[in-house]
């Protein structure tokens, strides 16, 4: 049986993918859901005596269900910060949309629910000809596109969400309050309810904020589901 997948992309870098996706595997494993984060291309990590290990990827591997091979989950690890093709060419490797294609599938063939990761923002670009969108366009990931709440948010969601609604499935996007915390957070939430055509399946409020807050729906894995029937 094919497992349920979805993408997790944002408006920009540093604006939480892996926060939300970390969250959403957390809620799948402690439903007892046989589930696994899948980080296709990372660029930055540490290099140890097994390789490159990108703290992103980690994250995805530990709050995962399934015990998995690093290589698995994160079958391009590039050393520098930067963006991915271009780390790609300093060392030298080709990204290949097949190899990450096989990846999934043997991630698929052993779990119920596959959280995918993306790097960067919608239109990254994996080498010369490919962006990280055609893969997903590809491979038919439903899209969930996290928004990091700060100045410019509403022009980086709405651009996002009509670029994506082309050729994808957007399911739906999540508010993910960032540090410092953007002022009026909830005004902008509520303009950006009033335009984007996808449902908000969830709320990360600022830290300060969260313990019994309830002006916005929190991050649940139950809506993302539901979403994606």
């Amino acid at each position: 049986m094919k497992p349920r997948t979805f993408f997790v992309t944002g408006t920009d870098t540093e604006v939480g993918k892996t926060h939300v996706a970390r969250l959403l595997l957390e809620q799948a494993s402690a439903q007892g859901i046989r589930c696994a984060g899948f980080k296709p291309v990372a660029a930055g990590g540490e290099m140890t005596a097994a390789g490159v290990r990108n703290e992103d990827a980690l994250a995805l591997q530990a709050a995962s269900s399934v015990s998995l091979p690093y290589e698995l989950v994160n079958p391009y690890a590039l050393p520098a910060a930067i963006a991915p093709h271009i780390a790609a060419e300093e060392v030298g490797v080709a990204i290949s949309t097949e190899r990450i294609l096989a990846a999934y599938a043997e991630i698929a063939s052993q779990v119920e629910l596959v959280v995918v990761e993306g790097a960067g923002g919608w239109h990254v670009p994996l080498d010369s000809n490919l962006l990280f969108s055609d893969l997903v366009t590809r491979a038919g990931w439903p899209v969930l596109l996290v928004v990091g709440m700060r100045l410019g948010c509403l022009n980086h969601a709405l651009l996002s969400a009509e670029v994506i609604s082309r050729n994808c499935d957007l399911m739906g996007w999540v508010g993910n309050c960032l540090p410092p915390t953007q002022p009026r957070w909830q005004a902008n939430l509520r303009s950006l309810s009033q335009r984007m055509t996808a449902p908000l399946l969830g709320v990360v409020p600022p830290a300060e904020e969260r313990p019994g807050h309830a002006s916005w729906p929190a991050l649940s894995l139950d809506r993302v589901l539901a979403a994606l029937n």
